[in-house]
């Protein structure tokens, strides 16, 4: 069976219907969830999978690449196709997938004032690992038991947030090496008060290699408000510069 595509956020694995244990956030990338085997042409003896998995899995990327990029539009009409496709099933557990991974383009971005509102009237639907997840995205210190359920690549984060030492908070980040999974576990770092001049660099360099414009905007302008506050004037001076060349 082949991993099939990869996408850039954090992984949710898709369990069979009804069935919501601990790999339900698991190796595979963040709407993996929705790409069978099948969906793919991987496994020939099993039957192709309903138009709705794969219209929802590529509405939903689309939608976080073009939010990400800053295209506000396009990002919302494809968060609503994804919803409608996977509405048609009538599983709640999967558009809470849905909203979960909205919140966390948003908190990747620093559109922290916007919250998981979506998701948390799902909540009651959705999987210990997306609840989980949610909590995580919120900033929350979660228990041991919280922390094995998300993904790998925010394991380590989520651990340091139960700490005060910013720097141990900093360190893990600094080993996420997916852009998008370091973004939203720098945001989580800020909402829980652990995020630091280091924090908002790891930012600022994982959305400037991708050139994803909103949150690049939003973590340089942090990293310029923390450098003056610091009184480091070269860096908020630099960070400013950077601001004006991606929006004048």
């Amino acid at each position: 069976m082949t991993q099939g595509l990869r996408t850039p956020i954090d992984s949710v694995a898709v369990s069979a219907p009804g069935h919501h244990g601990p790999s339900a956030l698991g190796m595979r990338p963040l709407w993996r969830a929705l790409l069978l085997c099948a969906a793919l042409g991987a496994c020939a003896s099993k039957p192709p999978a309903p138009d709705w998995q794969m219209n929802a899995h590529g509405s939903s990327e689309k939608a976080t690449q073009a939010y990400l990029t800053g295209n506000t539009r396009v990002a919302q009409q494809e968060w609503a196709r994804a919803r409608r496709e996977l509405g048609s099933t009538g599983r709640l557990d999967l558009v809470a997938r849905a909203e979960l991974l909205r919140c966390a383009a948003q908190s990747a971005s620093l559109a922290l004032d916007q919250g998981c509102e979506e998701f948390e009237t799902l909540r009651l639907d959705a999987a210990a690992p997306e609840q989980a997840y949610a909590d995580y995205l919120a900033g929350r210190k979660l228990t041991a038991a919280q922390v094995a359920l998300l993904p790998p690549a925010q394991r380590a984060v989520a651990a340091a947030l139960a700490g005060p030492n910013a720097a141990a908070s900093a360190s893990a980040l600094a080993v996420v090496e997916d852009p998008l999974s370091r973004l939203v576990a720098a945001a989580a770092l800020l909402k829980a008060g652990q995020a630091g001049p280091k924090t908002a660099r790891l930012a600022v360099d994982a959305a400037s290699a991708q050139g994803w414009r909103r949150p690049l905007i939003a973590w340089l302008t942090l990293q310029a408000e923390w450098a003056e506050a610091a009184g480091d004037l070269p860096t908020a001076d630099h960070a400013r510069r950077r601001l004006d060349v991606i929006a004048p």
